[in-house]
């Protein structure tokens, strides 16, 4: 008497989690929803046939939490993350898109009265960036946004900047005020000597041919520092 064969493939256990997840997501939306588990939802659409859950927790205690996952570059993620370099790009699409979103929400406004959004962008922009980067955003006679511009690239605490450059860009695109924004790399936003120096340099120059320099902004881990609200400008 022959045996019947049941040929139905049984499902990867983890199927069943990614649903239930998928359903509290769309509940929800990701509120109060762990960052492993938001990242776990990312990972599920660049890795299909596995169980992604140790390795968004592994993540995130690797990087030092989402955002610096986020930052990390591509290569980063790939070497340190034992990944993909299609699951390194998904990743940084989010990142990506999070940026230009920002970007958006302060375009074609007056950006003095969308600090909150300024300050956002730049953070997300930024914060966790694991070198040194020195941007200026260009603004009219109505402190709208003109362009924002990444203008030098350093080491972990140094970036050249040379005021002579920044003006001269500014007069190219017809700039009227300029705000100055870098980030610190060690987490703590408070300005060197240097800095300082360096933004004293800029406003003398921009002086000469009628540019503002509304404010320098510092970014680091958690916290901005403004040198106009520090009395410094």
């Amino acid at each position: 008497m022959s045996k019947t064969i049941d040929t139905k493939e049984e499902k990867p256990h983890y199927h069943g989690h990614r649903d239930r997840l998928r359903e509290r997501f769309l509940q929800t939306l990701g509120k109060d929803m762990p960052d492993y588990e938001l990242l776990e939802l990312l990972l599920f659409q660049a890795i299909p046939r596995k169980d992604v859950k140790p390795l968004a927790k592994k993540l995130l205690v690797d990087f030092d939490g989402i955002n610096s996952v986020l930052s990390a570059p591509v290569q980063t993620l790939v070497d340190k993350g034992n990944m993909s370099l299609n699951t390194a790009i998904s990743l940084k699409t989010v990142q990506a898109l999070a940026k230009r979103m920002g970007q958006r929400s302060i375009e074609n406004r007056p950006v003095i009265s969308a600090w909150e959004d300024l300050i956002a962008y730049c953070h997300s922009a930024m914060a966790h960036e694991d070198i040194e980067q020195f941007r200026v955003l260009f603004l009219n006679n109505k402190n709208v946004l003109i362009k924002d511009e990444l203008q030098q690239t350093g080491t972990v605490n140094h970036t050249p900047v040379y005021p002579r450059e920044v003006i001269k860009r500014s007069l190219e695109l017809g700039a009227t005020a300029l705000i100055l924004v870098h980030n610190h790399p060690s987490g703590d936003p408070e300005p060197s000597k240097d800095d300082i120096m360096m933004t004293e340099d800029i406003m003398a120059a921009g002086d000469i041919v009628g540019i503002t320099v509304h404010d320098h902004l510092i970014i680091g881990k958690n916290d901005t520092f403004s040198m106009k609200n520090a009395g410094l400008i």
